[in-house]
């Protein structure tokens, strides 16, 4: 029996650790074929294998490392580093959490919650123009509103423009009620729940009326010139390629823009191409424009999306073969 001692961790982070019903004790423990008890204000790692002590402590390490830095220690921070150490890339783990990108309207640090994130928000400060690709829950949409909140209080830019197509999605626009403002705020309503967290209500909406922040449909963006801007455009592979290239071709001096997408959930007709894929076939060796790609261990939901994901993508390729 091999067995590992961890000392001097605070209260706090033990009680996050064992988690609701010790569950995420229990999935340590379940991945490396180990026991941890409570010691002092520490913890005792036992098993019958040195390297799964070892990389079970590891784990444990890692986690206070993050929690110390970011106070916070949820289910799939333990899922993620679990992955990371069974890959052996531990080691890339060890500034992911040293960088915070902005604070909340409470005051919780924005900080990148995988490698992946980490990398996509470096793409994001050394290039003009990124393309952010990968599946639900990545925050490929938050982490961008916060680096373009973070460009305007830096004052490196001086407005923000958020932008939308607005595509059905198995409903029609026709059905909903209101007017037409009314009818197009559900699908914008993530970019203004992103600024709501980051700036709160009143400063968004006070933002807004100031025409500092502009949130608006891709339509509405024809015939623009946009300088001295960070523009988002989200849920673009619902974009046609003409609706693509206008948008793309909108940006002015001294602006950046980030386009985000999945190319899994695709809402155009059969047959219309989507101008997202079209744009990161045509642009990918452009100087000065990175697109980057998260996987499905970059989603920082609830465990459970992740397998979801990778079981879409199984059943995916089931099909094509």
């Amino acid at each position: 029996m091999y067995e590992k001692i961890i000392e001097e961790l605070s209260i706090d982070f033990l009680s996050r650790l064992y988690g609701t019903l010790d569950s995420n004790l229990a999935v340590i423990e379940d991945a490396f074929s180990v026991t941890v008890h409570c010691r002092d204000g520490g913890v005792k790692v036992q098993g019958s294998s040195r390297a799964e002590v070892e990389q079970a402590a590891a784990c444990i390490s890692q986690l206070y490392r993050m929690f110390s830095i970011s106070g916070t220690l949820d289910d799939n921070s333990v899922h993620y580093v679990i992955s990371m150490i069974r890959e052996n890339r531990a080691d890339e783990l060890h500034e992911l959490y040293s960088d915070c990108i902005c604070l909340t309207n409470k005051g919780k640090p924005v900080k990148a919650r995988t490698v992946g994130q980490k990398k996509y928000v470096e793409a994001i400060g050394k290039n003009t123009l990124v393309f952010g690709i990968g599946p639900a829950g990545t925050g490929k949409t938050f982490l961008a509103v916060a680096m373009a909140v973070t460009a305007l209080k830096q004052k490196q830019v001086s407005r923000i423009i958020l932008t939308r197509p607005a595509v059905e999605a198995g409903e029609k626009l026709g059905f909903l009620p209101g007017d037409l403002q009314s009818k197009i705020d559900p699908y914008l309503r993530p970019l203004y729940d992103a600024l709501g967290e980051l700036l709160g209500g009143e400063g968004a909406a006070r933002n807004a009326e100031k025409g500092v922040i502009e949130v608006c449909p891709l339509a509405y963006m024809r015939g623009r010139t946009l300088d001295d801007a960070f523009i988002i455009l989200d849920e673009a592979q619902n974009t046609t390629p003409e609706q693509m290239k206008m948008f793309l071709t909108r940006l002015g001096n001294n602006s950046k823009a980030v386009v985000t997408g999945d190319v899994t959930q695709i809402d155009l007709p059969r047959n219309c191409k989507s101008g997202l894929v079209e744009a990161i076939q045509i642009l990918q060796n452009i100087k000065d424009i990175e697109i980057f790609r998260f996987s499905r261990k970059d989603v920082v939901r609830h465990p459970l999306v992740q397998k979801i994901i990778e079981a879409y993508e199984s059943r995916t390729r089931d099909d094509r073969e």
